[in-house]
């Protein structure tokens, strides 16, 4: 049996033009229509679904069933999806799945967006009745149009069982489809279990969506789910990977400021469930480093777009993920020093230390704090105050390029200021230009798809060169600084074979090296000007 935690290898989000998009949703938000609107054709027609994803464990799935809080289903059906595309996944790989489920006697196809990848999936798709288990593939959906792939084409890839339980709850006023799935993917001989209760609204206001995420956390343990069933499936055809990377941010140019944040926000989270789901597995450096890669990036996006982020609670939400960062980074210091070390007796004390520190991750991340943080960050995200103060309307409702031409400038010119003179400053100062030249790193990648140019393109990959050349440089200066507080934190500063903790080397040409990879930046043209 495969759990989607041992399957978890980095995707790529591409966008194959102007039929995707990455949608954020708003409180105030329009409704939310795909860049290139595909008229309904019969009884072919367009919808847009705006659901919450929830993973739920087997025993909590026994108490849900037993609760009787969502009242009687509406019912309770068997469900099989078989999802195809070609033999070289361009449906996928262009931003879609296709699937035809059956019900009893009926075959519906569907062709759905990945949508944003986030806590809310805000999707597009497109649905259609069909005879038997062959694509029906036209111009009334984008495969055809947009990518040029006809159902002979298309092959099955893995195909998904379940029993479907369906609910409608009015939460407020507002209409809400709860649909709990029970079953199996099945990939050739892979197969992974399914657990997930969605959320869909039907009809009011998104809120609504957290509210009854509320009253079911209240009753059994919920975690947010980033993943569709169309993605796990194309995880269980590929290879085991150990840890999730970040990937490409797609940005629109139409965004506003405050939906161009909550893409990137959303990207961030999306990374640290992945990894968060590895980690509750098993213990993972490569993972737990990527979780706090995650928050890291998160807490530069709260940062970067401050001037929107006045509320009490986005404050609030950034000390909490502060404290969330700093459990994971003690471990990851650990984690570190073992990689770094030599002698046997030492590495065995530096294991149990190792296993005491993750204990204390694994307590977190199933604590209480931990998972009011994730329901409260996704709450906020999408509903929160910050997207109707007036006193940031004009920012907030402002055009994304122009906000990003000046957080650039903003951050190059914050790491010229505290990297002028590298080699006179102190271990303090040069770690406070270590901290500029990640935001400047976050900052590019976060918003680079807005310059896409081919001049942009070859500036980026260029910055982006001279910007890892620096922070792997002072990086290493930043260990040298910081290994002996390290080793003293550890109780091990009298340890005999201590001295292999500590990072060594020439100090002065190391800081000249950084000095000089500094300057070569900043006489980097600018990708996001010209």
């Amino acid at each position: 049996m495969w759990d989607i935690a041992s399957i978890a290898p980095p995707l790529k989000f591409l966008s194959s033009g102007r039929f995707v998009r990455l949608a954020s949703l708003y409180l105030s938000s329009k409704e939310l229509h795909p860049p290139i609107t595909m008229r309904p054709s019969g009884d072919r027609h367009l919808a847009t679904e705006t659901e919450l994803k929830l993973e739920l464990s087997a025993d909590a799935v026994d108490t849900l069933l037993g609760s009787g809080l969502l009242g009687e289903p509406v019912s309770v059906d068997p469900l099989t999806s078989i999802y195809f595309d070609t033999p070289d996944h361009l449906v996928w790989e262009g931003g879609y799945s296709l699937r035809i489920r059956t019900v009893g006697e009926a075959h519906v196809q569907t062709v759905k967006t990945k949508g944003s990848n986030s806590a809310i999936f805000a999707r597009s798709e497109w649905e259609a009745p069909v005879t038997g288990n062959t694509p029906v593939i036209d111009y009334t959906t984008p495969l055809k149009a947009e990518l040029d792939i006809d159902g002979t084409a298309s092959v099955a890839q893995f195909s998904t069982t379940v029993k479907r339980h369906r609910w409608n709850v009015d939460q407020d006023g507002s209409r809400i489809e709860a649909a709990l799935d029970m079953g199996l993917i099945v990939a050739g001989d892979r197969q992974m279990q399914i657990r997930e209760l969605e959320l869909e609204l039907k009809d009011g206001k998104p809120n609504a969506l957290f509210i009854l995420a509320r009253r079911i956390e209240a009753l059994v343990p919920i975690r947010f789910g980033v993943v569709s069933k169309a993605e796990r499936g194309y995880r269980l055809l590929g290879e085991q990977e150990t840890a999730c990377k970040s990937e490409p941010v797609h940005l629109d140019r139409d965004l506003r400021v405050s939906g161009s944040f909550q893409v990137i926000a959303e990207a961030c989270f999306r990374q640290f469930r992945l990894n968060e789901s590895i980690l509750m597995d098993r213990a993972n450096p490569s993972a737990l480093h990527q979780a706090r890669v995650a928050l890291r990036r998160l807490r530069s996006a709260f940062s970067l777009y401050k001037m929107i982020l006045v509320d009490v609670e986005s404050h609030r939400l950034k000390d909490e993920l502060r404290w969330l960062t700093g459990i994971l980074g003690t471990a990851r210091n650990i984690d570190v020093m073992i990689a770094r070390v030599g002698s046997s007796d030492i590495r065995s004390y530096l294991l149990e230390a190792r296993d005491s520190a993750y204990e204390e991750v694994l307590n977190a991340l199933y604590g209480s704090r931990a998972k009011a943080l994730m329901l409260d960050l996704n709450e906020w995200l999408h509903c929160g105050e910050y997207l109707t103060l007036p006193e940031t309307a004009e920012i907030r409702n402002g055009p994304v390029v122009d906000f990003a031409i000046e957080v650039l400038d903003r951050q190059r010119k914050a790491l010229k200021k505290r990297g002028k003179s590298l080699v006179e400053a102190d271990d303090e100062h040069r770690h406070e230009a270590r901290k500029a030249a990640k935001k400047l790193r976050y900052a590019s990648e976060f918003l680079s798809s807005l310059f896409t140019s081919k001049q942009a393109e070859r500036r980026y990959g260029k910055f982006i060169k001279s910007m890892e050349q620096l922070q792997d440089e002072l990086g290493l200066l930043n260990d040298m600084a910081t290994a002996p507080t390290v080793v003293q934190d550890l109780e091990l500063d009298s340890h005999p074979d201590a001295q292999s903790l500590i990072v060594v080397g020439d100090r002065e040409k190391l800081v000249n090296t950084a000095q000089s990879s500094l300057d070569e930046l900043m006489e980097r043209k600018r990708f996001w000007r010209g």
